[in-house]
């Protein structure tokens, strides 16, 4: 059995190495779609440019993997202020420590006890792939989260848009104003949005559109369209106020369907210890029963 194991293990090790030598010397060839999309101004382009030696190593990891990002990650990373780089570092570091450790604990074990290495040595190869892996299902499991995050500092870019109109500020400076104030996720991508538009010398509004469809925040494009408004020479306080009035109400009524959700889940474990206790006084008249 060990050695089968250890055949299994050779075997993998050479193909995962002829794999990651391939993809090292064949040259990347992006898809033609992606490639027409980027020159239309429909796909951005996701190189991001490596600050720090993490960045940098999850850099060369995604250039060697060459595999595209989906847009699921690719929101939840941007909500979350994450690179997409840095994202791959941390799948780099925990592929190593699933990969190490196993390795090491079972060196001990045959320092030790004398048992084999061919058992460490896969687990320790298993253990890495779901280490590579787990950044991914750690993000996915934050997204509820995320949109929380997302969501509450929405309604406080709303307000803070809503008093720069108080001021007699125009639709477009009242976004930009109220961008400015704070460094959180959203109000910086919002503000990249925003700074996107007016260097190519649009209206901010349809660009905000196509960010609250791409992070998942109908409340930013419903925003969006209240503030077109503007062009139109409409009064926007009282719309704008109304508008963000409701996203309030529909934001609570959500957390409060879900504080219920919570609380009926937490009222089964509670009905649990007097079904125990009612179990007490129940089973013996039952033995007795049973056994007369």
């Amino acid at each position: 059995m060990s050695a089968l194991l250890l055949a299994t293990l050779t075997g993998v090790l050479l193909g995962f190495g002829a794999w990651a030598l391939a993809g090292t010397l064949l040259p990347a060839r992006p898809r033609l779609a992606d490639a027409l999309d980027l020159l239309d101004g429909v796909l951005l382009d996701e190189e991001e440019p490596a600050t720090g030696r993490a960045e940098r190593v999850g850099a060369w990891v995604r250039a060697r993997l060459r595999r595209p990002v989906p847009a699921a990650t690719s929101r939840r990373l941007r909500m979350a202020g994450r690179s997409v780089n840095r994202h791959y570092a941390h799948k780099v570091v925990a592929a190593l420590v699933g990969l190490v450790v196993p390795a090491l604990l079972g060196a001990v074990l045959a320092a030790v006890a004398g048992t084999g290495l061919a058992v460490p040595a896969f687990a320790g190869l298993l253990c890495g792939v779901l280490g590579f892996f787990l950044p991914d299902l750690v993000l996915r499991g934050a997204d509820s989260e995320l949109t929380e995050d997302a969501t509450e500092a929405l309604l406080t870019y709303f307000d803070l848009v809503t008093l720069e109109r108080l001021a007699n500020a125009s639709g477009s400076q009242a976004l930009r104003s109220a961008a400015a104030v704070s460094d959180v996720t959203v109000f910086a991508v919002i503000r990249d949005a925003l700074e996107r538009a007016r260097l190519e010398q649009r209206a901010p509004y349809p660009e905000l559109r196509r960010l609250g469809a791409e992070l998942e925040l109908p409340a930013l494009v419903d925003i969006a369209d209240v503030m077109a408004l503007d062009d139109a020479g409409a009064s926007l306080s009282g719309a704008l106020r109304a508008r963000v009035r409701e996203l309030r109400d529909a934001h609570l009524t959500q957390a409060r369907i879900a504080a219920s959700a919570v609380s009926e889940r937490m009222a089964f474990f509670m009905v649990i210890p007097s079904l125990v206790f009612g179990m007490f006084f129940l089973v013996p008249p039952v033995l007795r029963l049973v056994g007369g």
